[in-house]
C-alpha cells in the first residue's frame, strides 16, 4: 500500500479535489471524496466531473498496482443517482488482466451504499523489450 500511496500523492488533481486513497492492493483500490460546495454543479448536485475524477483516481491506482506503468486507453461512466452531500466512495477491481491490456470496473457509492455511478476503464501497459 505504501508504494501506491506515494504514487497517488503525485496525482495533483486528486489532491486539489480532496480525493483520498483509502486502500490499495494488487488490481484494486478504494478512493473517497467528501462533497463540498466546490464539487457541486449548477443544479446543486455532485458534478459529473468530480464523480468521474474520483472513479478515475481509483482506476489509476488499481491499474498501476502491478508495477508496470499503465495508461488509460478507454474510460466511460454511467450515472445512476444524484447526490449533493456526504461522502462518495469509489471501489476499483480488476476485471481482466493481460500483461499489455487490462480492464477495470469502478463502482461509486454514497454513504448509504447506493450506487451513484459505474465507471469502466481499459489500460495499456508498455512492456519493455530486451
Amino acid at each position: 500500500m505504501e508504494g501506491m500511496r506515494a504514487f497517488f500523492e503525485r496525482d495533483r488533481l486528486a489532491h486539489e479535489l480532496g480525493i483520498e486513497l483509502v486502500s490499495a492492493g494488487e488490481g484494486t483500490a478504494t478512493t473517497r471524496l467528501v462533497l463540498g460546495p466546490r464539487h457541486l454543479n449548477s443544479a446543486g448536485a455532485a458534478h459529473g466531473g468530480a464523480i468521474f475524477a474520483l472513479a478515475d483516481a481509483a482506476f489509476s491506482v488499481a491499474s498501476n498496482s502491478r508495477g508496470a506503468p499503465a495508461a488509460a486507453i478507454d474510460a466511460h461512466i454511467n450515472y445512476f443517482k444524484g447526490v449533493s452531500e456526504g461522502a462518495l466512495t469509489a471501489e476499483a477491481r480488476e476485471e481482466s488482466f493481460h500483461p499489455k491490456i487490462a480492464s477495470y470496473a469502478i463502482v461509486v457509492t454514497d454513504e448509504r451504499g447506493d450506487k451513484v455511478a459505474v465507471f469502466q476503464g481499459l489500460v495499456y501497459r508498455k512492456v519493455e523489450r530486451r
